[in-house]
């Protein structure tokens, strides 16, 4: 009688801990037994295969063999080694029965009576639910983990770092790799300088022959654009962050980021790039997905992507009616699958022409009159202004405290769940103690530094200046100028009804014009 063996584990664990092989010494045993040979040929194995799949190596070969009649029985310890999964218990024995091959299982063995049957299908019942449990609980237990900050989620490492081998989630073990890392820091500086793009970026690694990360792979904009879009290289490790979903009928899993407050903070490492020059990126990763020619090729628009609905906030589009009249047309107005809302917007079209003289003669006033910018510092400061630069780290330093106290409640909470040890929390808790107290005592001294005074006296020199010099081509302007100057200094313009409120962005010294102290809304230059 031609016999086969069947046996499997879910992880490699098991595997490594002789499972396997005691499960196979068993299965042949009884084929001995039963004075039942085995050839080598028949013995089929999957190592650190989950049973709720069916696509397994061992398995298919099984299949396979069994499809072509070369056996007669299969030995199998039990029936949730075939599978977990109690529909996919019946499939795989109708499929090799069918073939006129027997199933044995050595813990319960069946035939074809009616009370074997229903006792393997409760089986099949338990081992399905079995599995979902198990499942459930490493789930808890990788989140508890999570919360106290002694598991890393990460499934690949970033790009520019290393973990020990021996512990590989743990978030003590990370290190920066300092040839990558110093890879990374000139990628982010690289692409943040002006007309910079992710295909050139790209390139440039190309010709300077820099490993990709992987052995084989090339420098692509999905991969950059990865790269430079998490937040691991500010020195933050953040769970939950991605999130996965399988559109119907779609082949390709896709890929979303989820809200920031939807993130999970698990632990701080060395960080490569500062948080200012990521959330630089950032913007400019943005505006050139707002600005792509390729989203706006039929209509030359000095305001495109813009323009905002004051009515319904959602931003406007340029269209061109049959009369060859340019209008602003809020997407509110488009069908609820493209809107993603409920109903459609009640403002008007927004005339292209109109507009557009409007914001350039406004940005022109603006320019040739630099003491209204003065007075609109003036009324900023009044409220919570203070310099971009010394905002950011106000800000980074606050949300530092933020985190890191959220630590240290996650992981008294993972201490009262015994997760942790008593010796493991106070070391953690202690160091953790001493973060909070070096913050606050940073954020202490740079609130203390701060001379709001003479820093709009330093700014509105550094403004006058800038217009001088920008004012001396305004009415020779061509559009391709025009677009760039509205670009670089206007942040979004809303149109409410028949009202129109222009935002700016002014650059704050002549060597950082790329850089934009803070948002002039109109109110603020409306002298009362």
């Amino acid at each position: 009688m031609r016999t086969g063996i069947y046996a499997r584990v879910s992880t490699q664990r098991q595997a490594q801990a002789d499972g396997l092989a005691q499960q196979i010494d068993r299965l042949q045993a009884h084929a001995l037994q039963q004075g039942w040979s085995v050839a080598p040929e028949h013995i089929f194995r999957d190592d650190g295969y989950s049973g709720a799949k069916l696509t397994r190596p061992g398995l298919e070969r099984l299949r396979d063999r069994a499809a072509l009649r070369e056996l007669d029985r299969v030995l199998i310890t039990a029936p949730d080694r075939l599978a977990r999964n109690y529909v996919h218990q019946v499939l795989l024995l109708e499929e090799i029965t069918a073939t006129g091959c027997q199933v044995d299982f050595l813990d319960r063995p069946m035939s074809q009576d009616p009370h074997d049957q229903l006792l393997l299908q409760i089986r099949g019942a338990v081992a399905e639910y079995e599995r979902t449990l198990i499942a459930e609980r490493m789930r808890r237990g990788r989140l508890r983990k999570l919360q106290a900050g002694v598991l890393l989620p990460w499934i690949r490492v970033p790009y520019g770092y290393r973990v020990n081998p021996d512990r590989p989630r743990d978030p003590a073990g990370v290190r920066q790799d300092q040839a990558e890392a110093a890879v990374v820091a000139e990628m982010f500086a690289w692409y943040a300088d002006e007309g910079r793009s992710l295909y050139g970026l790209a390139k440039k690694l190309h010709q300077d022959a820099v490993r990709p990360p992987r052995a084989r792979g090339r420098w692509g904009v999905p991969s950059l654009r990865g790269i430079l879009t998490n937040p691991v290289y500010t020195g933050e490790v953040y769970a939950g962050r991605i999130q996965a979903a399988c559109r119907p009928g779609a082949a390709v899993t896709t890929r979303c980021i989820r809200p920031r407050e939807d993130w999970m903070a698990v632990a701080s490492i060395l960080a490569i790039v500062t948080q200012e020059q990521f959330d630089r990126v950032q913007a400019k990763l943005a505006q050139n997905r707002q600005f792509a020619g390729r989203n706006n090729t039929a209509q030359s628009y000095l305001l495109r992507g813009l323009v905002s609905c004051g009515v319904c906030g959602l931003a406007c589009f340029g269209r061109c009616l049959r009369s060859q009249h340019r209008y602003y047309c809020c997407r509110g107005k488009l069908p609820a699958l493209q809107s993603h809302r409920e109903g459609k917007c009640r403002s008007r079209y927004i005339p292209a022409e109109p507009i557009e003289s409007l914001v350039w003669e406004d940005l022109c006033r603006l320019l040739t009159h630099p003491e209204a910018i003065g007075y609109a510092l003036e009324r900023a400061h009044g409220g919570h202004w203070l310099p971009q630069d010394l905002q950011v780290r106000r800000d980074a330093l606050k949300r530092g405290q933020v985190r890191v106290e959220q630590q240290i409640e996650r992981l008294t909470e993972a201490y009262l769940s015994e997760v942790v040890g008593l010796e493991e929390y106070r070391r953690r808790r202690h160091d953790l103690e001493q973060k909070v107290q070096s913050l606050g005592a940073q954020r202490q001294q740079l609130e203390a530094q701060v001379d709001r005074q003479s820093e709009i006296a330093r700014v509105s020199l550094s403004i006058g200046e800038f217009c001088r010099r920008v004012q001396k081509g305004l009415e020779q302007a061509t559009w391709e100028q025009k677009r760039q100057l509205i670009e670089w200094l206007v942040v979004r313009v809303i149109v409410t009804d028949g009202e129109v409120e222009i935002r700016y962005a002014i650059p704050t010294s002549p060597n950082g014009e790329a850089t934009r102290f803070c948002h002039l809304h109109s109110d603020y230059r409306a002298v009362p």
